[in-house]
């Protein structure tokens, strides 16, 4: 049956994605600017394709995780809204702590109230880490993939149907829009893409570990490429004074384009980092505990390894470069 829908979802998405480049390919244009990496307008309406391709899944058993789905819709909703005609920051954020309160209220109370607070904020900070880290060519969509594959793999081998069906969805759907968002990208995802998923990836997480098919680390892992890059450049910015609801081109991953791995280089290495952190939290999961810090600690070290080389490189490309 997964596999079913993984077909299905795949090519509603690509069909989705293709309707929307021949019939609205002019509609909501991310056009470049001194703070972006591309050079042409491209459209932002391909988390449109996504969610297409993962609604199938309500038809294969995901109707059990409803809450998750509709409060994911609402954001998308209101995303697009942001997309066409922008909207404040600050109404951003807080839509986006009430999504996250209504979410870990409702699958986790009663909780120790810090505890759930806690939750909540990291469930907001994903929510919006995964639309800054959406800047580069089949990225996010790469991310898609690898993350909601593992929750897929995870959660088909603990035997929780709806969570398999949902993920699988959701990581066949990115695999659609991938088809056209790969370098040279021809649809980015846009707010209305980036910021349900990135909620989803918190919120099915939290719910992986209220059912015990991962321990809380898990989410961390799999999808730590992401959270390591925005927050690791988040503090960054903090420490300089920096207003950080300003976009920039500080990323990691936006230093690897721009000092010469271009978009197709710098997707690659960010999967590569990405299959092995998923594969350390799989395999990590049902361990020992000893086991579970071995599985962390392995993606914690390449993602730190990482993020020094780039940093070294990214020192000689700016000292190369004329002012």
């Amino acid at each position: 049956m997964p596999a079913v829908l993984a077909v299905a979802s795949f090519v509603v998405s690509l069909a989705t994605a293709r309707l929307l480049l021949s019939r609205f390919g002019g509609f909501a244009l991310d056009r470049p600017n001194e703070r972006s990496l591309h050079e042409r307008p491209v459209p932002r309406t391909g988390g449109l394709a996504v969610l297409a391709g993962a609604a199938v899944a309500l038809g294969f058993g995901a109707t059990a995780l409803w809450l998750p789905a509709l409060i994911g819709l609402v954001l998308a909703a209101v995303s697009f809204v942001d997309d066409l005609h922008g909207m404040p920051t600050a109404l951003r954020l807080a839509l986006h702590l009430a999504a996250a309160g209504l979410l870990s209220w409702y699958v986790l109370s009663p909780m120790d109230a810090l505890v759930l607070v806690l939750i909540v904020v990291d469930v907001a900070w994903i929510t919006n880490l995964y639309n800054f880290m959406d800047g580069s060519d089949g990225l996010a969509g790469g991310m898609t993939l690898i993350g909601f594959g593992a929750y897929a793999v995870a959660a088909y081998l603990s035997g929780h149907a709806a969570l398999t069906a949902l993920c699988t969805g959701l990581a066949a759907a990115a695999a659609g829009f991938l088809v056209y968002n790969f370098h040279p990208a021809r649809i980015f995802l846009g707010d209305v893409g980036s910021i349900p998923l990135g909620f989803l990836s918190g919120a099915l997480g939290v719910i992986g570990w209220r059912d015990d098919i991962w321990p809380l680390w898990f989410p961390l892992l799999v999808f730590g490429p992401f959270i390591g890059d925005a927050t690791l450049t988040l503090a960054r910015r903090l420490i300089r004074g920096e207003r950080v609801w300003r976009a920039h081109r500080e990323h990691y991953y936006q230093r690897m384009v721009r000092m010469g791995l271009g978009h197709r280089n710098t997707a690659w290495v960010a999967y590569a980092a990405m299959v092995v952190c998923a594969a350390a939290a799989l395999l990590g999961r049902a361990q020992a505990p000893a086991l579970q810090a071995m599985a962390f600690a392995t993606g914690v070290v390449l993602l730190g390894a990482l993020a020094v080389w780039v940093d070294v490189r990214w020192g000689r490309f700016v000292r190369a470069t004329p002012a």
